[in-house]
């Protein structure tokens, strides 16, 4: 009979662009579901941890929440207002800091949880 106190399994970390997979989906002509996402990443690749790298705008607070709530852990970066005619968009750049995060989590990549 197996132990299960001494049974582990793999944690598997995702870490997402979201500004890069929120488009590229738009550009599919279709709407991303994060809760769904989030689910898929759980149930078919057994995601544990899914870090979520995005622009930080003060507005968004309740979407932020809900991000959250659906299983994401929230990386901010600060972004860069930039004026086109009467709107204003926004330029998050989340790589470099989903390459720094990736490198300070590294430590932990190899650890195991028991299931």
């Amino acid at each position: 009979m197996e132990d299960l106190k001494n049974k582990h399994e793999e944690i598997i970390y995702a870490f997402v662009d979201s500004q890069n997979l929120n488009l590229g989906i738009l550009g599919c002509g279709w709407k991303l579901d994060f809760g769904k996402f989030r689910l898929y990443l759980r149930n078919k690749y057994n995601v544990k941890k899914a870090f979520l790298f995005i622009g930080y705008i003060p507005g968004n607070t309740p979407l932020y929440q809900r991000l959250q709530n659906q299983g994401y852990i929230l990386i901010f970066k600060n972004v860069l207002a930039i004026k086109k005619g009467d709107g204003v968009t926004y330029k998050g750049n989340v790589d470099a800091e989903l390459v720094l995060h990736s490198m300070i989590q590294y430590i932990n990549y190899n650890k195991t949880g028991s299931s």
